[in-house]
């Protein structure tokens, strides 16, 4: 009796790790091996004196902007967007979004653009007022509404990270490398939204590069970044800018004062995770074990700085036991650094050093 009872709990496990439905269609692709941690991406601990701000306040900070009075905005996973006065360290809040506000970005008039990646793309006018700018293009509405930049012409450039799922189901965008991403650009003058790139897996940070010629993009989950040319000859066209990554790159800022591309890495990659993209029907069955089990993020706190040529020239790391990380975006102004993260409590800052 009691062998029948486990041939059948057997039979049952065994029926749901191969056939239970889950919701992702996973494509096979060849991440190719990791680049070695030499030269630029050598480990440090320059990211071990990162100081917390707003402990208790600021729920997962995962991006940052910062207006003409030097005051930096965030959001947290509670909705809300606060504001932070580096000169007196008074935190207040700015707007609450109902959604879970992601990447932000200020133009030249004093408006806040907030990626939220419930709400879609809105803005947050000098007077206060919120409003939902776009929550779909041709059709198809946004899943991940994620990280946002101003082009010089006052275009807002934004990225959906994922029609297919919203901020609780990275993993599964992860897993599935379905390329149900795009790059999108809203147009303030007449209030449309347009497609400027598909098919992208997992796309993340977005940013315009110094001379406003071309814009990245992240593609989290391909290890990489792609530029975009937005004004010039080439304009409308793009090309890879730095591929094989040593980690899931996040949110991206230009940096005015060092001229380099400040990419978040979320984490490093993960050699399961890596072993796995061959094999469409064994992430399916992944994604059936309890989370514990499946391929984990590691908790090291790191960025990376790529010049406009695409060459990786500095590294911030720290895998302490007390990393501040995941690292999900880094913006430079006045020889501080701003750290967001998307699951830390706080908001990190830590000083620039010498460009």
């Amino acid at each position: 009796m009691l062998r029948r009872v486990l041939l059948l709990a057997v039979a049952a496990l065994a029926a749901y790790l191969l056939a239970w439905p889950v919701p992702i269609h996973p494509v096979a692709w060849d991440p190719g091996p990791a680049p070695p941690l030499t030269g630029a991406f050598a480990p440090n601990e320059r990211l071990a004196g990162v100081e917390r701000l707003g402990e208790g306040i600021l729920h997962g900070p995962e991006a940052t902007a910062i207006d003409a009075e030097g005051r930096v905005y965030t959001g947290t996973r509670d909705g809300k967007v606060f504001r932070i006065d580096p000169a007196t360290g008074t935190i207040s809040e700015a707007a609450r979004t109902g959604g879970r506000p992601l990447g932000m970005a200020f133009d030249g008039a004093g408006t806040l653009y907030v990626c939220d990646g419930v709400k879609g793309l809105l803005s947050l006018g000098p007077s206060g007022e919120l409003k939902t700018l776009a929550t779909a293009q041709g059709g198809l509405p946004f899943g991940f509404t994620d990280d946002v930049d101003v082009g010089p012409d006052g275009t807002v450039y934004f990225t959906d990270a994922s029609s297919g799922f919203g901020p609780s189901g990275y993993r599964e965008d992860i897993l599935e490398h379905g390329g149900r991403g795009r790059l999108l650009a809203f147009h303030p003058g007449t209030g449309t939204t347009e497609l400027l790139l598909a098919g992208l897996n997992f796309a993340n940070g977005v940013a315009v590069g110094g001379d406003g010629s071309f814009l990245v993009v992240n593609e989290t989950g391909s290890y990489r970044m792609i530029r975009y040319f937005i004004s010039g000859p080439r304009k409308g066209t793009w090309e890879p800018f730095v591929e094989d990554l040593p980690g899931f790159p996040d949110n991206v800022t230009w940096s005015a004062e060092r001229r380099v591309f400040w990419v978040a890495l979320f984490s490093p990659r993960v050699a399961s995770l890596d072993a796995l993209a061959p094999h469409p029907f064994l992430r399916k069955v992944v994604l059936r074990l309890p989370l514990w089990v499946q391929p984990q993020p590691k908790p090291v706190g790191w960025a990376v700085a790529i010049d406009a040529g695409g060459r990786a020239v500095e590294s911030l790391r720290d895998a302490g036991p007390r990393a501040f990380a995941p690292v999900t975006s880094v913006r430079e102004r006045e020889g501080t650094l701003w750290l967001g993260s998307l699951e830390s409590d706080a908001l990190g800052r830590l000083a620039a050093g010498r460009p």
